[in-house]
């Protein structure tokens, strides 16, 4: 299966810097910070990181890969994203696959944007006002990526996490229409029906050699 084949360049490099904007985070982060608070001091972190790392604008994969270990994950509940992604089917899944699952599903986020990173470079992030009541445990943070052409939607699915950095944690992403999370679980889902878990992690794996394998950037 082609992961994201429908998809244009433009929203893989769109969604290269998203991944991007997920998670640059710095110890500065207050606990109590407000929803669009905490996007927007991503947002600002992550462009300056991009306009200054040469490595992390040319797609080095070993940097990116250390980059999302230590910065990214902290901030990102990636065991709800997988489990939502893989869909009932996650609770069937043996500890060793929902394991397996979460490797192979953070390499695939990881090497599939980390090519197009070198695009994402000129662009400024507007956040718009969050429509939500203050003890909301949960929230979308809508914003806009500005630059050259029309802007573009990216928004974000946050949830209220004592633990996290900034009080908040990341679980879903939307890119013009696409949420990153519903994008997969009916990729997944074929994947399952035809082949059960098993055959979706060796799925996964086998997209992932295949992207690892590729030149940088490609």
């Amino acid at each position: 299966m082609q992961y994201l084949s429908f998809t244009p360049n433009r929203w893989l490099r769109l969604m290269a810097g998203a991944m991007l904007i997920w998670g640059v985070l710095t110890s500065a982060f207050a606990a109590d910070d407000t929803p669009e608070a905490f996007i927007k001091r991503l947002s600002g972190d992550v462009i300056d990181a991009i306009k200054t790392d040469k490595s992390l604008a040319a797609g080095d994969i070993n940097k990116i890969i250390v980059l999302v270990d230590q910065k990214v994950m902290p901030s990102v509940n990636f065991l709800r994203m997988t489990a939502s992604a893989v869909g009932p089917s996650w609770r069937q899944a043996t500890p060793e696959q929902q394991k397996r699952l979460q490797e192979e599903f953070k390499t695939l986020l990881v090497r599939t944007y980390s090519g197009a990173l070198s695009q994402f470079n000129d662009q400024t992030i507007l956040i718009k006002p969050v429509r939500a009541a203050p003890d909301d445990k949960e929230v979308v943070v809508r914003t806009e990526v500005r630059g050259k052409g029309d802007p573009i939607q990216l928004d974000y699915r946050v949830e209220k996490s004592a633990d996290a950095p900034a009080g908040w944690r990341i679980y879903n992403l939307n890119v013009m229409g696409v949420w990153l999370v519903d994008n997969y679980r009916s990729q997944f889902a074929q994947e399952i029906n035809a082949k059960g878990v098993d055959g979706l992690i060796a799925s996964l794996a086998d997209r992932n050699k295949s992207n690892a394998a590729k030149p940088q950037g490609k």
